[in-house]
């Protein structure tokens, strides 16, 4: 006896099959993880939502004194990222007195 192997079409019935499972499984895994991502950052989340405004507001006002006074937009910024440097090998010394 002779078994007939299956024929091409069987074959992408089956290989159609497959990838419908496993593309069925991926769905379900993505929603435990984000369900689970959610859980995790839902502190973050309301945290935000309570300074979203202040924030949006603060931002605003910028904007509108930056509109009537561009210099000073660039000095701030400029005062802030030499802040930023100035913090950052402030933090440089200190891990190296530490040592």
């Amino acid at each position: 006896m002779t078994t007939k192997a299956p024929s091409a079409r069987e074959l992408r019935r089956q290989r159609k099959a497959a990838l419908e499972t496993q593309i069925e499984q991926q769905r379900i895994d993505l929603m435990v993880e984000s369900s689970r991502w959610l859980g995790a950052t839902q502190q973050i989340d309301s945290t935000f939502q309570r300074f979203k405004l202040p924030t949006y507001t603060l931002g605003a006002l910028a904007l509108l004194a930056s509109a009537r006074h561009p210099h000073a937009l660039v000095r701030f910024a400029q005062r802030g990222i030499a802040g930023v440097l100035l913090f950052r090998r402030a933090q440089r010394l200190l891990q190296m007195i530490r040592r």
